[in-house]
Formats: structure tokens, C-alpha cells, sequence
């Protein structure tokens, strides 16, 4: 008996799957690398997850249509084919998904009233950047609804006592430090995404208080209206590690 080909279908449907995860996986990496403006990169994800979601239906046809008992070929690849083709599309899906649930903005504070200030980041920024108002009150309703956790924390100590771990907490983040000054009570770093690239950054404020030390975190982002929650759940971590790192 004759070997029968692989089913049309089939085919169709593991090109659309592999050309999808392929755009979409190089759509963050150039823009990583600055091969094109991040505007060329949302534009190939777009194409790349229309590509992976219209394979699923033809890999879905393609399995019915070489089913076992049947003689066309094809019913193992169009499963397994499946695999990437989801995977490529939940991924921008859900971060879509996400931006439609968080409020649209990219500048985050613990302090909204009197947000820590930037100093050595700003000249990193560009002139394309968002600007870091000296207050946040445009979006601080926005926050308030969204991230009501976003709140200072306090130690008992000198500034000077937790200036120290604060910056070794910050360091293990895996940001790169821009400014750590002691006597300011102030560190600057910058945070950049693992896909796109995206630079964002943190300014970190410490205190002196009659009981201790308070300390402010506030994240930005460089490009982009919406963070899609990025800088909450970067401030969040922060906060985690700082005090669940706390000596003594």
C-alpha cells in the first residue's frame, strides 16, 4: 500500500503556526535590539497573532480530516502543531487581556501627593520619553481604584541603617543601579523587559520618621500609555523582598 501524502490542510495549518510563533517571537527581539521602532513590532505581534489564531481552526479541520481510519495523513502533526499556534496566541492575548483590566496609565507611586523624584534617570529618558510630573495627581484616583496596596513601607532604624539593604534588595531585582546616594536618602535604577525591551524606571526614597525609616518606590515607564500593570507588580516585588528580607 502506498503511502499517502500529508493532507493539504495539514500543511496550511502548521505554516500558519510556525510562521505566527516565528513573527511574534521576533517582533519582541527586534525591537530588543532596535532593529525597528517599537511601533513596527506591535505591527508584525498583530500579524503574527492573527497567524497563530487562524492556524487552530485549519489545524483543528486538518485533525478531523486525517482522524485515525481515515487515509490522508497528517493527524499527529495537526495536534502537536497545535501546541505552538495556542501558545503564540495566548501570550499577546492575555497581555491584551490584561491591559483591558488595568487603569491606562505608566506611572506608579507609593506617595502620590509628593512622589519621589528623579534626578540622574532623567537625562537617560530621552526627549521622547513620558514626562515624570513632580506630582502625581492626573492618575492618582486611577491608582487609588486599581492598586489600593501600593502603599509605603516603614522600618524601625535610621535611613542610614536600611539605606544599605534597600540598594542590595534593588540590585537583586536585577535592575541596573543608576544613582545610589546615601546621604540623599535616594536611589535611581532602571528596569528594562524581557520581550519588547522596555525601559522603566524606579526611584527609591528613604525617609527619616519618629518611629524609623519610611520607604517610597515609585516605577515609571519610558514609552507607552499603559504600563499594563507592569510597574505595580514591579513595586510590589520590591516591597515583598524588602521586608521579607528585613535583617535581624
Amino acid at each position: 500500500m502506498s503511502t499517502q501524502p500529508l493532507s493539504r490542510i495539514v500543511i496550511i495549518g502548521t505554516v500558519l503556526a510556525i510562521a505566527g510563533a516565528a513573527i511574534i517571537v521576533t517582533a519582541g527581539i527586534g525591537s530588543r535590539l532596535a532593529w525597528w521602532p517599537f511601533g513596527t513590532g506591535f505591527a508584525l505581534l498583530r500579524s503574527g497573532t492573527i497567524a497563530a489564531l487562524a492556524a487552530l481552526p485549519v489545524l483543528c479541520w486538518g485533525a478531523y480530516a486525517t482522524r485515525p481510519g481515515n487515509r490522508r495523513r497528517g493527524f499527529g502533526l495537526a495536534l502537536l502543531t497545535m501546541i505552538p499556534a495556542f501558545v503564540a496566541a495566548a501570550v499577546p492575548l492575555g497581555a491584551l487581556y490584561t491591559a483591558r483590566t488595568v487603569p491606562p496609565i505608566h506611572d506608579i507611586s507609593t506617595d502620590l501627593d509628593n512622589p519621589p523624584a528623579f534626578t540622574a534617570v532623567l537625562p537617560l529618558r530621552g526627549d521622547g520619553s513620558n514626562p515624570v510630573p513632580a506630582r502625581v495627581t492626573g492618575t492618582a484616583a486611577q491608582q487609588r481604584d486599581a492598586y489600593p496596596d501600593i502603599r509605603p513601607v516603614l522600618f524601625s532604624g535610621s535611613p542610614e541603617d536600611t539605606f544599605d539593604h534597600a540598594l542590595a534588595v534593588a540590585r537583586s531585582m536585577g535592575w541596573e543601579i543608576v544613582s545610589a546616594d546615601d546621604s540623599a536618602g535616594r536611589i535611581e535604577a532602571t528596569d528594562t523587559t524581557f520581550w519588547f525591551g522596555f525601559k522603566d524606571d524606579i526611584v527609591i526614597r528613604l525617609t527619616a520618621q519618629v518611629d524609623g525609616t519610611r520607604v517610597d518606590v515609585r516605577s515609571t515607564s519610558r514609552v507607552g500609555r499603559s504600563d499594563v500593570g507592569a510597574n505595580a507588580k514591579r513595586i510590589r516585588a520590591y516591597l515583598a523582598r524588602l521586608t521579607d528580607s528585613k535583617p535581624g
